[in-house]
């Protein structure tokens, strides 16, 4: 079996976490792009939503994470209790998420499904793979919002898509490969072909914004809507 050998040092986020809500049992936090969800390994690596946040809130734990390059909404959970609470909505998926994302190409459907299973490889990592034989079952929906031309700095128009997602498994990079799967990765994202159209390479960040959190609040029993408009 290949070994991982994890590489990827994270470059410094100056970008502030924004607190959304909070109370005794649970944080909503806005997450900027470029910062890490966890801590890694690598001690260049420290700094993390988690690492920001344990330093004000001692004891809390992530129920769920973002990819580095993603930004938007996450909940926080700061105890065990809660933490279990929490976790156990998103393993029964109960909790509603969307993302809003810009995909590279002009989508020929307004709506659809991306139904396909999602596996590790580690010869391929950090990326995944679709496999339908290993992999672990992954759906996702699509929903255009609107279709468009981006002026480059050459002068050149790319077209863009901008879509509303809601993945309904919670797969790591299920957004961004099943993206690339419809034939349309989102764009800026290195790991699966939204920097290789003309125009594409020079975008600063994946184009991937966690827009919307539905969830039961395990305490109150009120049902929380969280939304948090896109930067991009």
């Amino acid at each position: 079996m290949s070994s991982i050998i994890d590489t990827f040092i994270a470059p410094p986020c100056t970008e502030e976490i924004e607190i959304v809500y909070q109370d005794e049992h649970l944080l909503l936090i806005n997450k900027p792009a470029g910062l890490l969800s966890l801590s890694g390994k690598n001690p260049q690596n420290l700094d993390s939503v988690h690492h920001r946040l344990v330093k004000t809130f001692p004891g809390c734990t992530l129920v769920h994470r973002l990819d580095f390059g993603t930004s938007g909404l996450m909940v926080i959970a700061r105890n065990k209790a809660m933490n279990a609470a929490l976790c156990q909505q998103f393993s029964q998926r109960s909790v509603t998420k969307e993302y809003n994302a810009l995909l590279c190409g002009h989508l020929e459907h307004d709506q659809g499904v991306i139904d396909a299973a999602i596996a590790k490889d580690p010869a391929l990592f950090p990326r995944m793979s679709i496999c339908a034989i290993l992999g672990k079952p992954a759906r996702s929906r699509y929903q255009v919002i609107e279709r468009f031309y981006h002026e480059c700095e050459d002068g050149t128009l790319l077209p863009l898509t901008r879509v509303a997602l809601s993945p309904e498994t919670g797969r790591t990079h299920q957004l961004r490969i099943h993206c690339q799967q419809l034939g349309h990765p989102i764009w800026g994202c290195d790991l699966y072909g939204g920097r290789l159209l003309p125009g594409t390479e020079p975008i600063s960040r994946l184009m991937l914004h966690a827009s919307a959190l539905h969830f039961v609040h395990p305490i109150t029993e009120e049902w929380i809507t969280a939304r948090s408009n896109s930067p991009f």
